[in-house]
């Protein structure tokens, strides 16, 4: 399982890579693994909506289960990833590279203070293991 060290994690299996006030967001090796062979990525945001910490950006749709994927935190939607449309495979084989799914302007820094760091969700992945 691929944790990278430099992002943050929510407990529902997003990462969030921040620089400087903005970011980027996607789902994470786990949550790839878990779904499966992903078939499908749908955004339900546009570029320019706003959108609060907890609310869905975006939906992805594999051959086991679909998933709503959250907001880390809070912001306004400045880039969304089109390529997954057409190929949402990438979810599969490069989730926190060309995978990533929305860029966002960060609304409120102090959200980041509720995500996981890459040991904390590592631990938090093994708990759900078992």
């Amino acid at each position: 399982m691929d944790i990278p060290k430099d992002l943050k994690y929510t407990e529902s299996d997003e990462w969030v890579r921040v620089e400087g006030d903005t970011a980027t967001t996607g789902i994470s090796d786990y949550a790839q693994d878990q779904l499966s062979d992903i078939v499908y990525v749908e955004h339900v945001v546009e570029e320019g909506d706003t959108v609060a910490q907890g609310e869905p950006h975006s939906a992805v749709e594999s051959v086991k289960a679909a998933a709503d994927v959250y907001m880390p935190v809070g912001g306004k939607i400045i880039a969304i990833n089109e390529n997954l449309e057409s190929s949402p495979e990438l979810v599969n084989t490069d989730p926190y590279g060309e995978a990533w799914l929305v860029k966002f302007e960060i609304s409120d820094a102090s959200e980041l203070e509720d995500l996981m760091d890459a040991a904390a969700y590592e631990k938090y992945c093994e708990e759900r293991e078992h």
